[in-house]
C-alpha cells in the first residue's frame, strides 16, 4: 500500500472518511482480520481450534493506555491515597516524589511522551525492572516511591497520536484493563509463569526463579544444569495436543524461557536420550514466514507461542512501540492469510512485564507480612485470605542470590505485578470491548486448559482463585452479530522512522505539574463474575470492624488503606465465593477512623467517623445488597442504638438527584430500592448521619447481572490528584 504519514492518516479519519474508504487504505491482512467471521459450530469454546500467544516486552498499562477511553486509566475515580511527603500532601498515587530528593520539582506526575514534538521519545530509555527494585516501587502496596526505584521517566506515557496501531487494535477487538504480570520483577520469571504456571517457589526444581538467570542454554549460575520442573509444553506433548514455538533462534532476545530447562537443554545440545519432538517444537528456528506457511497449508498447531525478534519485541531500546506494532501486524498478516484458519483462531497479545513504567492500580496479592515467624500462629499478616497462599511468598534463596539485599526481601509476596496490556484478537472478541476481570499470565494457561483439558498443577491455589481464565473476554454464542471498528493504521512507515533513530532517549522531567487526561467515552464491557460486599461494625470505642463478603463466582482481593496511617502496609483480604473475612482496626485519637477500600472493576467502599459506645447514642449502619434480576441496589439503613438517627443519602455520580433524608428510630431499619438501569448498573453514593461528626459511608461499583454492560461512565477527564475528603474532616 502507499505510505501515508500519521498526521495525514489521522486527518483523513477526522475529516469523516467513510468506513469503506478508510478500510481500503489498510493492509489486506488487517482487512481480513476484521472481516472474517467466526467459525460457529457449537457456540462454545469448542469452536476454537487454534490458540496463538504473542508475548511482547516491557510496557505497563498506564504507559500505553492510561489515556484510552473506557478503561480504568488516568481518570479512575478511585486512585489509592498516599502518605504525605514534601510536595505531596493529601494526594493520591498520581503524585510521586522526584527521583532525587534535592531536585525540583519535589513531586511529579505522569507526563506525555509527545512523539509529535520529540519523535526520539518513540525509543525512550528503559528503566530498572528486576525483583529488588520492583519490590521497592510496589512497597507492599503503598506505591509512593516509584521514581526513587524506577527513575522519573518511568512516569512517561504515550497517547493515541503516538501509538495509533495499539489504540486501533484495542478499539477493534478487546482490551483487558485488569491483566497483571505474574511477578514483581523482570522478563524471564514472568515468562516462566506464562510457560509453566510457576517460578518454583518451593525450590523443588532448582528455583525459585527471580531473575533472568537461565535465559539461554549456556547460562548455569547454579551449576545444576538448569530448571527441572515440568513445563506446560511438555504436558501438551504428553496429552497429544499439537504445539509449536515460532521464533528465530539466532534473534529471539533470549525470550524463550524453555531454554532454562534440563529437558530443552538436552534437546538443544542433542544429548543422549533427548526428545527430537521437543527440539523441533520448542527450540528450533521457525519464524513468521514459517508461521504463514503453516497457516496457508492448514497446519497451524492447536497451541502456538510466538517469540519476537529483538527489534520486534517492543522492548525499550532495541525496539519501540512503532517497531513492535509492525511486528504484531506481520503476525496478523500471517494468521489471516487463510480465512478458514483465522475463523477458528484466538490470538492473545500480552506483555511479559511493565519494565519499570508506572501503573496506578495496586496489584492484587496475598497479604503482606507485618512480622514473619516460622510458627504461623506467631506471624502477623496485614490482612488475610480464605484461599491457601502456598507458593505466593519468597521463602527460599538460591545460592547465587544469597546476600543481605535478597535476604531483606524474604517472605515478600511474589505478585501479582503491575498491570500490562493484553489484547484478545479473534473473531469472538471483535467490537472494541473492555474486560475488567483480574487476570495474570497463568490465565493464558488456564484458557488453554479450558479449551483442551490439559491441567497445569504448577498454578497455585491462590492464583486459580483470584485470576480468571480469559473466557469472559469472548462471545462464543453469538460472535458474528456485532458491529466493530474496521480501522487499523499502517505500521511500516512509523516503524522505519523509529528504526532510523540513532539510539534511546531519556526524556526530560517536566518542570511543572500537568495532570494526565483520559479521553471521555464509553466502550462495551463484558459481564464479570463479581458480587462483593463490605460493611462496618463499630464494636467499641477502641475497635471498628470491616466484614468482607463474596456472593459472586470468583475470588477477589480487597485492598484496605487506613488514611490515618498511610505509612503502614495496606491490608489485603482475599475472599472466595461463599465466604467472608473480618478485619479490625483500633481507631486513632478521639476514636477517629478513615478506612478506604478498593476491589476489582472500581468496587469501592469508604468508612469514616468516630467510634462511640454509649447505649444512649444512635448507632448507624449502612448495608448494601444486590437484586440482580431487577437491576436494583438494595440499601439498608439501620440504627442499632437507642437515639434516632437521621440519614442523608446523596448520589456522587451518574444521577442528578436531590439528597434524601431518612429518620430511623432506635433499633429499626429502612430498606430502599435504587434502580440502576439509567446508569448501566453503575452506582456511587454517600450516606451521612446528622450529629455524627465526620460520619460518612461511600459505596461505588457496578451491579453485575450476568449480561454485558458498558464501561464506567465516570471515566474521562484529568487524573484525580486530591484525596476525597468528607465535610467536617480535619
Amino acid at each position: 500500500m502507499s505510505k501515508q504519514t500519521r498526521r495525514e492518516f489521522l486527518g483523513t479519519l477526522a475529516a469523516g472518511t467513510g468506513a469503506a474508504t478508510a478500510l481500503s487504505l489498510f493492509p489486506p491482512a488487517i482487512q481480513r482480520a476484521m472481516a472474517i467471521e467466526a467459525h460457529r459450530k457449537t457456540g462454545t469454546i469448542r469452536d476454537v481450534e487454534h490458540i496463538v500467544i504473542l508475548t511482547q516486552e516491557n510496557r505497563s498499562f498506564d504507559h500505553y493506555f492510561g489515556a484510552l477511553h473506557g478503561v480504568r486509566g488516568f481518570s479512575d475515580p478511585f486512585p489509592i491515597p498516599v502518605a504525605d511527603a514534601p510536595g505531596i500532601e493529601g494526594k493520591t498515587v498520581w503524585y510521586q516524589p522526584n527521583q532525587s530528593s534535592t531536585a525540583t520539582p519535589e513531586a511529579i506526575v505522569p507526563f506525555h511522551l509527545n512523539t509529535e514534538q520529540h519523535f526520539e521519545y518513540m525509543r525512550v530509555e528503559g528503566t530498572p525492572h528486576s525483583w529488588t527494585n520492583a519490590q521497592y516501587a510496589w512497597d507492599e502496596g503503598r506505591m509512593n516511591q516509584w521514581p526513587r526505584a524506577k527513575f522519573n521517566h518511568s512516569l512517561g506515557y504515550y497517547g493515541e497520536d503516538d501509538i495509533p496501531f495499539q489504540y486501533a487494535l484495542a478499539n477493534a477487538f478487546t482490551i483487558c484493563d485488569a491483566y497483571h504480570c505474574s511477578f514483581q520483577g523482570g522478563t524471564n520469571t514472568n515468562r516462566l509463569f506464562l510457560w509453566t504456571g510457576s517460578n518454583d517457589p518451593l525450590a523443588l526444581g532448582n528455583g525459585p526463579a527471580t531473575y533472568n538467570d537461565y535465559d539461554w542454554f549456556d547460562a548455569n549460575p547454579g551449576n545444576d544444569g538448569g530448571y527441572s520442573w515440568v513445563t506446560y509444553t511438555e504436558r501438551l506433548e504428553e496429552a497429544g495436543i499439537s504445539w509449536q514455538v515460532y521464533e528465530n533462534m539466532e534473534d529471539n532476545f533470549t525470550d524463550n524461557s524453555l531454554a532454562g530447562f534440563h529437558v530443552f537443554r538436552d534437546a538443544w545440545f542433542q544429548r543422549p536420550g533427548y526428545s527430537e519432538s521437543l527440539r523441533q517444537r520448542g527450540v528450533s528456528t521457525r519464524d513468521l514466514d514459517k508461521l504463514k506457511e503453516d497457516v496457508l497449508a492448514g497446519l497451524l498447531p492447536q497451541v502456538s507461542w510466538i517469540v519476537a525478534t529483538a527489534e520486534g519485541s517492543e522492548h525499550p531500546g532495541p525496539s519501540s512501540p512503532a517497531q513492535g506494532a509492525d511486528y504484531t501486524a506481520r503476525v496478523l498478516d500471517a494468521l489471516t492469510a487463510n480465512p478458514e484458519v483465522w475463523s477458528k483462531t484466538v490470538l492473545i497479545v500480552n506483555f511479559d512485564e511493565n519494565d519499570g513504567f508506572f501503573d496506578h492500580v495496586p496489584p492484587p496479592a496475598a497479604p503482606s507480612y507485618v512480622s514473619w515467624n516460622e510458627d504461623p500462629a506467631q506471624a502477623e499478616l496485614a490482612g488475610a485470605s480464605t484461599v491457601d497462599t502456598i507458593g505466593e511468598y519468597h521463602e527460599h534463596l538460591v545460592s547465587y542470590h544469597n546476600n543481605a539485599t535478597e535476604q531483606a526481601l524474604l517472605h515478600r509476596a511474589y505478585g501479582l505485578g503491575p498491570r500490562v496490556p493484553l489484547y484478545v484478537v479473534s473473531p469472538w472478541s471483535k467490537g472494541g470491548w473492555v474486560n475488567s476481570q483480574v487476570f495474570d499470565h497463568t490465565s493464558v494457561i488456564r484458557f488453554i486448559e479450558a479449551r483442551f483439558g490439559v491441567l497445569e498443577p504448577n498454578i497455585s491455589p491462590w492464583r486459580r482463585a483470584v485470576c480468571g481464565d480469559l473466557t469472559t473476554a469472548f462471545n462464543f454464542a453469538d460472535p458474528n452479530d456485532q458491529e466493530f471498528l474496521n480501522q487499523l493504521p499502517d505500521t511500516l512507515a512509523l516503524a522505519e522512522q523509529a528504526r532510523a533513530l540513532p539510539g534511546r532517549t531519556v526524556p526530560a522531567t517536566p518542570a511543572s505539574i500537568t495532570l494526565p487526561v483520559q479521553a471521555a467515552g464509553l466502550r462495551p464491557s463484558r459481564a464479570l463474575p463479581y458480587e462483593l460486599h463490605v460493611h462496618d461494625r463499630v464494636v467499641a470505642a477502641d475497635r471498628i470492624e470491616l466484614v468482607f463478603g463474596n456472593t459472586g463466582k470468583a475470588a477477589a482481593v480487597f485492598h484496605v488503606y487506613d488514611r490515618l496511617d498511610l505509612n503502614s502496609i495496606p491490608r489485603r483480604y482475599t475472599v472466595e465465593p461463599g465466604k467472608q473475612l473480618t478485619g479490625h482496626w483500633a481507631p486513632a485519637s478521639a476514636g477517629a477512623y478513615d478506612l478506604w477500600v478498593l476491589g476489582p472493576n472500581g468496587f469501592h467502599r469508604h468508612f469514616t467517623g468516630h467510634a462511640r459506645t454509649s447505649e444512649l447514642d444512635a448507632n448507624p449502619e449502612v448495608r448494601i445488597a444486590y437484586d440482580r434480576h431487577r437491576g436494583t441496589l438494595v440499601i439498608k439503613l439501620r440504627n442499632e442504638g437507642k437515639a434516632k438517627a437521621v440519614f442523608t443519602l446523596a448520589a456522587n455520580k451518574y444521577y442528578e438527584l436531590e439528597a434524601e433524608t431518612f429518620t430511623i428510630p432506635g433499633h429499626a431499619e429502612r430498606i430502599l430500592q435504587w434502580p440502576l438501569r439509567k446508569s448501566a448498573n453503575w452506582y456511587d453514593f454517600s450516606v451521612r448521619v446528622a450529629g455524627e461528626t465526620g460520619y460518612s459511608r461511600r459505596f461505588a461499583g457496578r451491579l453485575e447481572t450476568g449480561r454485558a454492560s458498558v464501561s464506567d461512565p465516570a471515566l474521562g477527564g484529568p487524573a484525580l490528584a486530591e484525596q476525597y475528603r468528607v465535610d467536617g474532616e480535619d
